[in-house]
Protein backbone atom coordinates (compact mmCIF):
# COMPACT_ATOMS: atom_id res chain seq x y z
CA UNK A 1 0.00 0.00 0.00
CA UNK A 2 1.03 3.56 -0.97
CA UNK A 3 0.30 6.57 -1.74
CA UNK A 4 0.11 9.02 -4.71
CA UNK A 5 -0.56 12.96 -4.91
CA UNK A 6 -0.84 15.22 -7.53
CA UNK A 7 -2.45 18.53 -8.30
CA UNK A 8 -2.51 20.86 -11.41
CA UNK A 9 -3.15 24.69 -11.30
CA UNK A 10 -5.18 25.90 -13.61
CA UNK A 11 -5.11 29.43 -12.58
CA UNK A 12 -1.57 30.66 -12.65
CA UNK A 13 -1.94 33.45 -9.40
CA UNK A 14 -1.97 29.66 -7.24
CA UNK A 15 1.48 29.03 -8.52
CA UNK A 16 2.95 30.21 -5.06
CA UNK A 17 1.04 28.14 -3.49
CA UNK A 18 1.98 25.00 -5.07
CA UNK A 19 4.51 23.73 -2.71
CA UNK A 20 1.67 24.41 0.71
CA UNK A 21 -0.98 22.56 -1.19
CA UNK A 22 1.57 19.50 -2.09
CA UNK A 23 3.02 19.45 0.88
CA UNK A 24 -0.61 18.88 2.76
CA UNK A 25 -1.51 16.12 0.29
CA UNK A 26 1.69 14.15 1.47
CA UNK A 27 1.43 14.76 5.30
CA UNK A 28 -2.08 13.28 4.44
CA UNK A 29 -0.67 10.39 3.00
CA UNK A 30 2.18 9.02 5.81
CA UNK A 31 -0.16 6.18 7.10
CA UNK A 32 -0.46 4.98 3.13
CA UNK A 33 3.53 5.20 3.15
CA UNK A 34 5.63 5.93 6.13
CA UNK A 35 8.89 4.12 5.24
CA UNK A 36 9.89 7.37 2.09
CA UNK A 37 8.66 10.09 0.25
CA UNK A 38 9.06 12.34 -2.86
CA UNK A 39 7.76 14.45 -4.89
CA UNK A 40 8.34 16.38 -8.44
CA UNK A 41 8.00 20.41 -8.90
CA UNK A 42 7.39 21.64 -12.00
CA UNK A 43 8.66 25.07 -12.36
CA UNK A 44 9.62 26.73 -16.13
CA UNK A 45 13.32 28.41 -15.39
CA UNK A 46 13.95 32.00 -16.98
CA UNK A 47 17.56 32.29 -17.07
CA UNK A 48 19.13 28.77 -17.54
CA UNK A 49 17.47 26.35 -20.17
CA UNK A 50 18.18 22.92 -18.22
CA UNK A 51 17.75 21.74 -14.24
CA UNK A 52 19.26 18.71 -13.38
CA UNK A 53 18.05 16.83 -9.85
CA UNK A 54 20.59 15.05 -8.14
CA UNK A 55 21.44 12.84 -4.74
CA UNK A 56 24.62 13.68 -3.16
CA UNK A 57 24.50 10.45 -1.22
CA UNK A 58 28.48 11.12 0.80
CA UNK A 59 29.53 13.80 -1.57
CA UNK A 60 30.73 16.92 0.27
CA UNK A 61 28.89 19.21 -1.30
CA UNK A 62 31.42 22.33 -1.50
CA UNK A 63 34.04 20.01 -3.15
CA UNK A 64 31.30 18.63 -5.74
CA UNK A 65 30.29 22.29 -6.43
CA UNK A 66 33.76 23.27 -6.99
CA UNK A 67 34.67 20.49 -9.00
CA UNK A 68 31.45 21.16 -11.70
CA UNK A 69 32.34 24.74 -11.95
CA UNK A 70 35.27 23.74 -13.06
CA UNK A 71 33.72 21.14 -16.06
CA UNK A 72 30.33 23.57 -16.86
CA UNK A 73 30.21 27.07 -17.73
CA UNK A 74 27.90 29.76 -16.13
CA UNK A 75 26.34 27.08 -13.84
CA UNK A 76 24.19 27.60 -10.72
CA UNK A 77 24.30 24.83 -7.70
CA UNK A 78 21.43 25.11 -5.38
CA UNK A 79 21.44 22.52 -2.39
CA UNK A 80 18.91 21.86 -0.11
CA UNK A 81 19.73 18.81 2.00
CA UNK A 82 21.59 16.21 0.53
CA UNK A 83 19.99 17.24 -2.86
CA UNK A 84 20.85 19.82 -5.16
CA UNK A 85 19.59 21.30 -8.70
CA UNK A 86 21.83 22.19 -11.04
CA UNK A 87 20.83 25.12 -13.21
CA UNK A 88 23.00 25.01 -16.87
CA UNK A 89 22.41 25.94 -20.46
CA UNK A 90 24.50 23.13 -21.06
CA UNK A 91 23.35 20.18 -23.05
CA UNK A 92 22.08 16.86 -21.39
CA UNK A 93 24.02 14.61 -23.85
CA UNK A 94 27.32 16.88 -21.81
CA UNK A 95 26.30 17.37 -18.34
CA UNK A 96 25.02 13.82 -17.99
CA UNK A 97 28.31 12.11 -19.45
CA UNK A 98 30.02 14.50 -17.25
CA UNK A 99 28.07 13.61 -14.32
CA UNK A 100 28.55 9.53 -14.96
CA UNK A 101 31.74 9.70 -15.68
CA UNK A 102 32.98 11.92 -12.98
CA UNK A 103 30.60 11.91 -10.28
CA UNK A 104 29.94 8.68 -10.05
CA UNK A 105 28.57 8.43 -6.36
CA UNK A 106 25.56 11.03 -6.94
CA UNK A 107 22.39 9.82 -8.22
CA UNK A 108 20.56 11.68 -10.78
CA UNK A 109 17.31 11.79 -9.88
CA UNK A 110 15.70 13.77 -12.98
CA UNK A 111 16.52 16.42 -15.49
CA UNK A 112 14.47 18.76 -17.94
CA UNK A 113 13.15 22.24 -18.59
CA UNK A 114 11.11 22.38 -15.39
CA UNK A 115 11.27 19.31 -13.37
CA UNK A 116 12.63 18.69 -10.00
CA UNK A 117 12.65 15.65 -8.00
CA UNK A 118 13.64 15.67 -4.18
CA UNK A 119 13.02 12.36 -2.54
CA UNK A 120 14.52 10.59 0.52
CA UNK A 121 13.90 7.96 3.45
CA UNK A 122 11.58 8.59 6.55
CA UNK A 123 8.38 9.69 7.05
CA UNK A 124 6.73 11.81 4.76
CA UNK A 125 6.42 14.86 6.87
CA UNK A 126 10.05 14.65 7.81
CA UNK A 127 10.81 13.79 3.79
CA UNK A 128 8.76 17.27 3.46
CA UNK A 129 10.07 19.86 6.12
CA UNK A 130 13.87 18.33 5.09
CA UNK A 131 13.22 19.83 1.21
CA UNK A 132 11.40 22.96 2.70
CA UNK A 133 8.68 22.00 -0.01
CA UNK A 134 6.03 24.09 1.34
CA UNK A 135 7.95 27.14 -0.14
CA UNK A 136 8.41 25.63 -3.44
CA UNK A 137 6.94 26.98 -6.36
CA UNK A 138 5.24 25.82 -9.93
CA UNK A 139 2.36 25.12 -12.20
CA UNK A 140 2.12 21.28 -10.97
CA UNK A 141 3.21 18.44 -8.80
CA UNK A 142 3.11 14.93 -8.12
CA UNK A 143 4.42 13.40 -4.70
CA UNK A 144 4.23 9.34 -3.60
CA UNK A 145 4.18 7.93 0.47
CA UNK A 146 5.51 4.41 0.52
CA UNK A 147 5.24 1.68 1.99
CA UNK A 148 8.36 -0.92 0.80
CA UNK A 149 6.59 -4.38 -0.80
CA UNK A 150 9.38 -5.39 -3.43
CA UNK A 151 12.73 -3.67 -3.36
CA UNK A 152 14.69 -1.84 -0.52
CA UNK A 153 13.76 0.86 1.17
CA UNK A 154 16.48 3.77 0.30
CA UNK A 155 16.49 6.86 -1.97
CA UNK A 156 16.74 5.04 -5.20
CA UNK A 157 13.85 3.00 -4.16
CA UNK A 158 11.47 5.60 -3.66
CA UNK A 159 9.51 7.21 -6.39
CA UNK A 160 9.09 9.51 -8.33
CA UNK A 161 11.34 7.79 -10.89
CA UNK A 162 12.10 9.77 -13.97
CA UNK A 163 13.85 8.21 -16.80
CA UNK A 164 13.33 10.46 -19.20
CA UNK A 165 13.36 14.68 -19.82
CA UNK A 166 10.82 16.40 -17.54
CA UNK A 167 8.66 13.01 -16.98
CA UNK A 168 8.72 11.35 -14.09
CA UNK A 169 5.84 8.15 -12.45
CA UNK A 170 4.46 7.82 -9.05
CA UNK A 171 2.62 3.88 -8.47
CA UNK A 172 0.37 2.44 -6.24
CA UNK A 173 0.44 -1.36 -6.79
CA UNK A 174 2.98 -3.82 -8.25
CA UNK A 175 3.80 -5.49 -11.78
CA UNK A 176 4.33 -9.31 -11.63
CA UNK A 177 6.51 -8.87 -15.54
CA UNK A 178 9.19 -5.89 -14.80
CA UNK A 179 11.95 -8.07 -14.54
CA UNK A 180 11.20 -9.21 -18.23
CA UNK A 181 10.42 -5.66 -19.69
CA UNK A 182 13.83 -4.12 -17.60
CA UNK A 183 15.71 -6.80 -19.56
CA UNK A 184 14.02 -5.49 -22.93
CA UNK A 185 14.09 -2.03 -22.17
CA UNK A 186 17.92 -2.09 -20.75
CA UNK A 187 18.37 -3.97 -25.02
CA UNK A 188 16.49 -1.00 -26.32
CA UNK A 189 19.12 1.23 -24.20
CA UNK A 190 17.19 2.22 -20.89
CA UNK A 191 19.31 2.85 -17.76
CA UNK A 192 17.86 1.94 -14.23
CA UNK A 193 19.31 2.62 -11.04
CA UNK A 194 16.73 0.26 -8.68
CA UNK A 195 15.31 -2.83 -8.74
CA UNK A 196 11.59 -0.98 -8.31
CA UNK A 197 9.29 -1.96 -10.69
CA UNK A 198 7.85 1.55 -10.50
CA UNK A 199 10.87 2.62 -12.51
CA UNK A 200 10.58 -0.46 -15.00
CA UNK A 201 7.02 1.47 -15.91
CA UNK A 202 8.63 4.88 -16.05
CA UNK A 203 11.44 3.49 -18.58
CA UNK A 204 8.39 2.17 -20.47
CA UNK A 205 6.92 5.09 -20.55
CA UNK A 206 10.01 7.13 -21.96
CA UNK A 207 10.96 4.44 -24.24
CA UNK A 208 7.42 4.36 -25.86
CA UNK A 209 7.58 8.36 -25.83
CA UNK A 210 11.09 8.81 -27.48
CA UNK A 211 10.11 6.60 -30.08
CA UNK A 212 7.09 9.13 -31.43
CA UNK A 213 4.54 7.78 -29.12
CA UNK A 214 1.93 10.33 -27.27
CA UNK A 215 1.41 10.05 -23.75
CA UNK A 216 -2.15 8.75 -23.52
CA UNK A 217 -1.64 6.15 -26.39
CA UNK A 218 1.81 4.79 -24.24
CA UNK A 219 -0.80 4.56 -21.12
CA UNK A 220 -3.49 3.26 -23.29
CA UNK A 221 -0.35 0.43 -24.46
CA UNK A 222 0.18 -0.40 -21.16
CA UNK A 223 -2.55 -2.12 -20.10
CA UNK A 224 -1.43 -4.62 -22.11
CA UNK A 225 1.99 -4.68 -21.90
CA UNK A 226 2.51 -4.25 -18.13
CA UNK A 227 1.11 -7.09 -16.09
CA UNK A 228 -0.31 -6.00 -12.35
CA UNK A 229 -2.25 -4.07 -10.33
CA UNK A 230 -1.53 0.07 -10.65
CA UNK A 231 -3.06 3.27 -10.50
CA UNK A 232 -0.17 5.70 -12.05
CA UNK A 233 -0.05 9.66 -11.72
CA UNK A 234 2.67 10.54 -15.05
CA UNK A 235 3.95 14.02 -14.96
CA UNK A 236 5.16 15.79 -18.06
CA UNK A 237 6.94 19.47 -18.50
CA UNK A 238 2.72 20.83 -19.61
CA UNK A 239 0.70 18.53 -16.82
CA UNK A 240 -0.49 14.94 -16.11
CA UNK A 241 -2.00 12.15 -16.43
CA UNK A 242 -3.89 9.56 -14.37
CA UNK A 243 -4.37 5.63 -15.21
CA UNK A 244 -5.56 2.89 -13.63
CA UNK A 245 -5.33 -0.82 -14.95
CA UNK A 246 -8.71 -2.74 -15.97
CA UNK A 247 -9.35 -4.37 -12.64
CA UNK A 248 -9.15 -1.14 -10.97
CA UNK A 249 -8.36 -2.08 -6.90
CA UNK A 250 -5.74 0.66 -6.30
CA UNK A 251 -8.12 3.58 -5.22
CA UNK A 252 -7.86 6.90 -6.79
CA UNK A 253 -10.15 9.78 -6.42
CA UNK A 254 -10.15 13.59 -8.68
CA UNK A 255 -11.38 16.75 -7.47
CA UNK A 256 -11.37 19.50 -10.18
CA UNK A 257 -12.39 22.95 -9.90
CA UNK A 258 -12.14 26.28 -11.90
CA UNK A 259 -8.45 26.55 -10.52
CA UNK A 260 -6.74 23.29 -10.18
CA UNK A 261 -7.26 19.60 -10.78
CA UNK A 262 -5.98 17.60 -7.76
CA UNK A 263 -5.46 14.02 -7.59
CA UNK A 264 -4.80 11.30 -4.60
CA UNK A 265 -5.31 7.67 -3.18
CA UNK A 266 -8.12 9.30 -1.06
CA UNK A 267 -9.59 12.29 -0.57
CA UNK A 268 -8.56 12.88 3.04
CA UNK A 269 -5.06 14.23 0.99
CA UNK A 270 -7.08 16.87 -0.31
CA UNK A 271 -9.51 18.00 2.29
CA UNK A 272 -7.34 21.07 2.95
CA UNK A 273 -7.55 22.19 -0.39
CA UNK A 274 -9.09 26.03 -1.25
CA UNK A 275 -12.61 25.29 -2.13
CA UNK A 276 -12.27 21.63 -2.47
CA UNK A 277 -16.12 21.18 -1.67
CA UNK A 278 -17.11 22.58 -4.07
CA UNK A 279 -15.28 20.31 -6.34
CA UNK A 280 -16.66 17.81 -9.28
CA UNK A 281 -15.30 14.88 -7.10
CA UNK A 282 -15.15 11.12 -8.73
CA UNK A 283 -13.00 8.26 -8.94
CA UNK A 284 -11.33 7.75 -12.02
CA UNK A 285 -12.80 4.92 -14.42
CA UNK A 286 -10.70 1.76 -15.05
CA UNK A 287 -8.50 1.65 -18.24
CA UNK A 288 -9.48 5.23 -18.79
CA UNK A 289 -6.80 7.92 -19.24
CA UNK A 290 -7.18 11.40 -17.96
CA UNK A 291 -4.78 14.01 -18.86
CA UNK A 292 -4.75 17.78 -18.20
CA UNK A 293 -2.22 20.61 -19.62
CA UNK A 294 -1.01 18.01 -22.08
Amino acid sequence: MCGIVGIYLKNKNLEKSLGKFLSGMLKNMSSRGPDSAGFAIYKEEKKFKYKYSICLNDINFLSFKKQLSKLLKNVKIDQTSDHAIIKTNEKPDKVLKILQEKFKDISLVGYGKSIEIFKQVGNPEEVVKKFNLEKLEGSHGIGHTRMATESAITTNGSHPYSTGEDECLVHNGSLSNHNNLRRELKKKGTKFNSDNDTEVAAGYISNNLKNKKNLKDTLLSGLKDLDGFYTFITGTRKGFAIVRDEIACKPAVIAETKDYVAIASEFQAMAHLPKVNNAKIFEPEPGIVYMWGN
